[in-house]
């Protein structure tokens, strides 16, 4: 199969560029680069799952063999506040939450209401992509609090809107479907996730044959609690057992802050429990897994698979009892902030892993880097990861949380946090003042913190870097997670 005719000039303009030193932009895309339009630009399928633990991924045959097995598995793949809605704004803006201000899931300091006052909407990667020429379309989640009372609200720069109204059902659910409302009943057709995989594939087969490239941005809300399977699905995992890495119910909690040391052991009960909710997402997944296989398909049989880029990620992780944390998110531990992120595209090498630290400020200019335009960021464009190049990158990143409205039980006592997560060590600090530090090669699942003995010359360091990104903004960004 010949180079696509896109990737063929890209690797042009970036030799030219490499001999003249051309300077680059947020997005990735050289200074020369952005005054020329590409002759043809790749589709793009962007799938968010909601809460998808890296571990549980791995369970899912049809992601794993068409994606994973077929293109790029990131291994150091983060979000920055590993919350629903922040972590959904900062992929629509390239931004780290401090910089776009979208600080929960609820208003006034997140959500919906916060993210429209900001004026993100009309800024956001689709309105550009959209601009760029792009047929753009929407499906299942937008941001929590969405629609704020106005039902048949289609944000700027979507062509297509299947906007999910009603929260996190998968019954008995209405959709704002390009600015109409539809209700959805109980019946075995009316399961969400079966209805968006229908919505995204019909989006696929009429947008494939037009001259216009094609976005899509595919949200399922799997598997989020209640992470109701389809009824096909019930009972899939039964034989399935828990999570049980070195970190579950740790034992020794003596080094860890001490919301974390207030915590009581895993009983017995909450151990089976968790259990049961890990079987549970896992059933839910399953009609995500098909969902995937579906787009495939349909990409397939419209001859459009060899020049679209699909991309599959999650918005957080999720912690399932380790650190003794019995369910949940928005900590700065691995569960919490690392997802799984597969890449399968035109120039991507089949199988290939790659290690470098890829961040949620990095879709929105990678989706533009792509489509051979330029998009103002705190992150970076994937696409020279992507197509096998070996770029200077980034040797940290920004993790960060603000507020902690729908805490509850345990994590009601979680301060707000930043903290930098380098390629070899994290390093905390909570607003009251504690501190944790881990050595991430010795030990992987963060089990002893070394804040009190690390070297102080280490500890200076990181504080240094951590001090840069708390306010940085887009070249600032860059910058201060490139510093050595």
């Amino acid at each position: 199969m010949g180079i696509p005719v896109y990737l063929a000039i890209f690797l042009l303009f970036v030799v030219v560029a490499g001999c003249s030193g051309a300077e680059t932009s947020g997005s990735g895309i050289s200074q020369a680069e952005e005054t020329e339009t590409p002759t043809s630009q790749p589709n793009i399928v962007f799938v968010l799952t909601d809460d998808l633990d890296y571990a549980s991924t791995q369970k899912m045959p049809q992601i794993n063999s068409l994606l994973a097995k077929e293109g790029a598995s990131f291994e150091e793949a983060f979000v920055s506040f590993p919350v629903c809605c922040p972590s959904r704004a900062t992929i629509l803006t390239g931004l780290y939450t401090h910089t776009n201000g979208v600080k929960g899931n609820n208003a006034p300091q997140g959500g919906f209401e916060k993210f429209v006052s900001e004026g993100h909407e009309e800024n956001s990667i689709a309105v550009s992509m959209q601009e760029a020429g792009y047929q753009t379309a929407f499906f299942g989640k937008y941001l929590n609090g969405y629609p704020a009372g106005e039902p048949t609200h289609v944000p700027p720069g979507w062509d297509e809107w299947y906007g999910k109204l009603d929260g996190q059902r998968l019954y008995d659910y209405r959709i704002n479907e390009n600015g109409e409302e539809v209700s959805y009943g109980s019946e075995e057709k009316d399961f969400f996730t079966d209805v968006l995989s229908n919505q995204a594939t019909d989006f696929v087969s009429r947008a494939a044959p037009e001259e216009e490239p094609f976005f899509a941005y595919v949200a399922p809300t799997a598997p989020h609690g209640p992470a109701t399977p389809a009824e096909r699905h019930k009972g899939e995992f039964a034989g399935e057992e828990g999570l049980r890495p070195p970190s579950f119910d740790e034992e020794d909690v003596s080094d860890k802050p001490s919301w974390v040391r207030d915590m009581n052991r895993i009983s017995g009960k909450q151990s089976s429990n968790t259990d049961a909710r890990h079987r549970k997402r896992l059933n839910s997944m399953l009609a995500v897994d098909e969902m995937v296989a579906s787009l495939i398909q349909e990409l397939e049989d419209a001859g459009e698979l060899d020049n679209t880029f699909v991309v599959f990620t999650s918005d957080n992780g999720f912690e399932q009892g380790e650190h003794r944390i019995k369910g949940g998110k928005r900590t700065p531990y691995e569960e919490s902030a690392r997802v799984p992120l597969f890449v399968r595209g035109p120039g991507i090498a089949a199988g290939s892993k790659i290690e470098r630290l890829a961040l949620n400020t990095d879709f929105a200019p990678t989706f533009a880097g792509l489509a051979g335009i330029e998009f103002p960021a705190d992150g970076r464009s994937l696409a020279p990861l992507l197509h096998g190049e070996d770029p200077a990158w980034r040797t940290s990143v920004l993790l960060e949380a603000f507020t902690n409205e729908e805490a509850q039980g345990e994590q009601a006592n979680l301060p707000n946090y930043r903290a930098v997560r380098t390629e070899t060590h994290k390093y905390v600090e909570y607003e009251n003042g504690e501190r944790e530090l881990y050595d991430l090669q010795a030990d992987p699942y963060e089990l002893e913190s070394l804040h009190e003995s690390a070297d102080p010359a280490l500890l200076e360091d990181l504080k240094a870097k951590l001090e840069a990104l708390k306010s940085c903004s887009e070249e600032g960004c860059r910058e201060a997670e490139d510093a050595s």
